[in-house]
């Protein structure tokens, strides 16, 4: 009975139960919009950063972090090799040996990271051959390089010309050779596009008089949120002959900018949940006062105020749920058009997001739980404002209330 009530007095005044559907609504779509945003810009900040270079978990000698020399490289044995693939959620490994080397084209000479790797699994984790904008991608048994496009650009170098590439070796030993460059690429970081050289893996311990010698091993893995729980396993597996670290280890400087950013967002949330509140509070407020001589009447023809009150409650969540469904409605089809067609940012702000590495651009994430979320805490929202009621009720004198 009491439910039929509540259900049938939400339809006595069409008016105001519009304004409050809508004022819910528009809440649950704020709420959603802003915490897509938010996520999406993170996991894509976070894949910009995993696939430039890094990955999200790297393996080497321990102190090589702290020394990037190649005396602290080390030799990876197959049983080493087979239990860290063997690990739930490692989808494979990157093997690399990286040494900082002069580079050299005609007359013009510049220091770079030469980078040994295999191709295929470069191109797995980093997707590197898509960002080839000349000539072609390298294959495993190539006597070539392929090279930054800046840094092309600035050796005054293109495709079929030859690099010479002058350092140290292993062990103290003399490192030169000349490569043909097969490719150029382009990284979103001009860090990045100006100072990288990519070769075989075979072809670079061949110039440092390294074989078999690896710097780093870098982990593809599937799920990045396993990612501390796979960088444990690790551990656990090597020892202290190795450190193991995530992309947050290697690179805090993007982790700090990501939290302090993440932190800001909390505050901007924080204000719109406040600004959400006093939107719902006013429509009840209004509906409260709108309705003080239909309570003064119940109350004083022999309705309990306990019975209204559960009355109100039932009316409160009902009209906050349609609000709330009725915004997870409005959302979707704009959350998908945004995660589809980000938003493009140009002039200097683009190109500072691209000093960072970072592409200038923002999309939304459709992760389900976002809506599940940002929903339930509006819909929490609206149900403590909907106490009031209650305690106007519980303070009401029907004789006054009657009166016009």
């Amino acid at each position: 009975m009491i439910a039929k009530l509540s259900w049938r007095n939400l339809w006595r005044n069409k008016t105001r139960s519009l304004i409050t559907v809508t004022s819910i609504s528009f809440a649950v779509l704020l709420a959603v919009l802003m915490q897509s945003f938010q996520k999406g810009v993170f996991d894509h900040l976070v894949k910009n950063v995993v696939s430039f270079y890094t990955g999200y978990i790297q393996v080497h000698k321990s102190g090589y972090w702290k020394e990037k020399i190649l005396d602290n490289g080390f030799l990876l044995n197959d049983s080493f090799q087979n239990k860290i693939t063997r690990l739930p959620g490692v989808k494979g490994i990157v093997p690399r040996l990286e040494s900082f080397m002069l580079v050299s084209g005609g007359s013009f000479t510049k220091g770079c990271m030469v980078v040994g790797t295999v191709p295929a699994l470069e191109n797995q984790l980093t997707g590197l051959q898509e960002k080839i904008t000349a000539g072609k991608y390298l294959e495993a048994n190539d006597r070539s390089v392929i090279i930054a496009e800046g840094l092309a650009g600035k050796l005054k170098l293109k495709t079929d010309d030859t690099l010479i590439i002058l350092g140290q070796g292993y062990q103290g030993s003399m490192a030169a050779g000349k490569y043909p460059i097969k490719g150029l690429i382009h990284f979103g970081s001009p860090e990045l596009n100006d100072g990288f050289v990519y070769m075989p893996l075979q072809l670079a311990q061949e110039l440092l008089s390294a074989e078999n010698l690896l710097t780093s091993i870098v982990l593809d893995i599937s799920d990045p949120l396993q990612m501390e729980s796979i960088q444990n396993n690790i551990i656990s597996l090597s020892g202290e002959g190795y450190e193991t670290m995530n992309w947050k280890e290697l690179l805090p400087e993007i982790s700090n900018h990501i939290k302090a950013d993440g932190a800001s967002l909390s505050i901007f949330t924080g204000i719109l949940y406040f600004i959400i509140g006093f939107g719902i509070f006013g429509t009840i407020l209004m509906m409260s006062v709108e309705r003080k001589q239909e309570f003064g009447m119940l109350i004083a023809i022999g309705m309990k105020k306990v019975k209204l009150s559960l009355m109100l409650i039932q009316e409160t969540l009902l009209i906050s749920l349609i609000g709330v469904l009725i915004g997870i409605l409005l959302s979707l089809p704009l959350i998908l058009y945004l995660h589809l067609n980000p938003i493009r940012l140009g002039g200097q702000i683009a190109k500072v997001y691209e000093q960072f590495g970072f592409e200038p651009y923002f999309p939304t994430s459709i992760e389900p739980g976002i809506f599940l979320q940002q929903s339930t805490f509006v819909l929490i929202i609206a149900a403590l404002l909907g106490l009031y009621p209650l305690w106007y009720i519980h303070k009401l004198n029907p004789v006054q209330a009657m009166k016009r």
